[in-house]
């Protein structure tokens, strides 16, 4: 049998083999994989929130209160400080590589599709399968005549138009929106943008509280780390030293208790000394932080334990005569006409003998208010001396005389023995990227995304074999078909309206 008289048979088809980088790659910018990511994430960032953070006021406590089993697992996994932990930050490294790369994938068809080579004509039965379409039977003017009539109407709603002339018959193709097409990238860069701020936050800062009493000077805060049922603290210095001058809390009601429920404000005024750049004095407020060097200061907390902003005394002489008052802040004093120097130096709430005979509180509350003072008459010795909101009997040792005066607190503001403020380190502004850049950028992207849309719309207009006009309409839009729809009944309207003569 000759060569020639052979069957050949057909040999299988041979897949040309992909590389093993390429499946890679491919995988990792898949929709699925970058999905999957994401809901690690947010599971991850829920058990952030549901279980208390090391380094968060009231950590402690919430450890304690924790059986052994909970500390051990939620310790071994990590759970107490879940944004720093190895895991958490691979799975935003990944899903970020995996944003990166569908991006690559993708964009060039989008750009050449959309904007380098945009689709603005396309055969009949093309065009029929648009979902929208329509076919409209034109009998008067020429071709040209009727295309430039409907190119008028596209621009009339606000459409940009281009005129295709093949084979006879001439397309207006219109669109709005086109830049709609990047949506898709535009919140990719935003969600980048978000994850680059909270990785760098993450990475080179940390939080920590201080407590501010007024009258106190520190240059170090304390970081608390727990490891399992082992509690570590360490100081870090800071660069500059922080001076409580006063705290303030704003009341609903003046007469009322310092508790959360009773409070509009909270305000911490601190003196900043800073050997390389001055002094500054800073006021910070419940929703009015302050940043100084990468440091940010909010309000964090208060130690409800009553105490006294100012205080207002009503003093009696011991000889007879008017009494006077006078108001003086907390740590400060002031001096009498007769030369008498008061300084204000501790306040009592619920004033009591302690078992040792000494002075005390009983408790937080407003109960019991005494103002001890140290009191110098001019030439004499200091005197301590409690001044009691009470009206207490002449006879009461603690309410008798002393340095010439009778003392009474007739009034006071309250104020709280001390404020907590956190202080967030973020010396490159990864915060302010996160939230400022790219969570707000993220939504303004989203909105544009999800509310604007790209509309396209093809009129084809041909001589038929009768010498009659025929126009194809057809459009569609990416998303929100509804105003699409709406749209093109408008132009269908107004284009078979004009060919009525209307």
């Amino acid at each position: 049998m000759s060569a020639s008289e052979e069957t050949i048979k057909p040999r299988p088809a041979v897949r040309p083999s992909v590389p093993i980088v390429n499946r890679i790659l491919d995988a990792i910018s898949s929709v699925r994989v970058g999905v999957v990511t994401l809901v690690i994430l947010t599971i991850l960032s829920l058990a952030g929130m549901l279980i208390v953070q090391q380094n968060v006021q009231g950590f402690d406590a919430y450890y304690v209160a924790l059986t052994p089993a909970e500390r051990m697992v939620f310790g071994s996994l990590g759970l107490f400080d879940v944004y720093h932990s190895w895991y958490y930050q691979l799975a935003l490294l990944f899903l970020s590589l995996n944003i990166v790369l569908a991006s690559i994938d993708r964009f060039p068809s989008v750009w050449k599709g959309y904007f380098k080579r945009p689709k603005v004509t396309g055969s009949r039965g093309w065009l029929l399968a648009r979902p929208e379409n329509e076919i409209i039977a034109a009998s008067e003017g020429t071709v040209e005549s009727v295309a430039a009539e409907i190119e008028g109407k596209f621009k009339m709603n606000g459409l940009k138009t281009k005129v295709t002339n093949e084979n006879g018959a001439i397309t207006v193709f219109g669109e709005r929106g086109r830049i709609n097409r990047l949506g898709a990238y535009i919140v990719h860069v935003f969600l980048l943008t978000l994850f680059l701020g909270h990785f760098v936050a993450l990475t080179t800062g940390f939080d920590a509280d201080v407590r501010m009493i007024p009258g106190a000077v520190t240059d170090e805060i304390e970081m608390i780390q727990f490891d399992l049922d082992k509690k570590e603290k360490f100081n870090v210095k800071l660069p500059f030293s922080i001076e409580c001058t006063d705290i303030q809390q704003s009341l609903i009601n003046a007469g009322g208790s310092i508790d959360v429920t009773n409070t509009l404000d909270w305000r911490t005024q601190m003196k900043i000394n800073d050997p390389q750049y001055g002094e500054l004095i800073a006021d910070v407020s419940m929703n009015k932080p302050v940043s100084y060097r990468g440091y940010r200061f909010f309000q964090a907390q208060t130690i409800p334990v009553g105490n006294a902003r100012e205080i207002t005394l009503e003093l009696t002489p011991q000889v007879g005569g008017e009494t006077i008052t006078t108001k003086i802040k907390r740590n400060s004093g002031t001096t009498l006409a007769d030369g008498t120097k008061v300084d204000y130096t501790e306040f009592m709430p619920d004033f009591t003998f302690g078992g040792d005979g000494q002075p005390d509180t009983r408790s937080g509350e407003y109960n019991n208010p005494v103002a001890v003072l140290n009191v110098t008459p001019p030439g004499g010795e200091r005197q301590r001396v409690f001044a009691f909101a009470q009206k207490l009997p002449d006879n009461a040792p603690v309410g008798a005389p002393k340095a010439g005066y009778k003392w009474r607190l007739a009034a006071f503001e309250k104020s709280p023995l001390a404020h907590v403020l956190s202080i967030k380190y973020d010396p490159y502004d990864g915060a302010f990227i996160a939230w400022y850049i790219g969570g707000f950028g993220l939504i303004g992207a989203l909105g544009f995304v999800f509310f604007l849309s790209h509309k396209r719309v093809w009129a084809q207009v041909s001589k038929q074999g009768d010498g009659k006009n025929e126009v194809v309409l057809a459009g569609e839009a990416n998303r929100n078909e509804a105003a699409f729809g709406d749209l093109f009944k408008k132009l269908l309207d107004e284009i078979k309206g004009k060919e009525k003569g209307q």
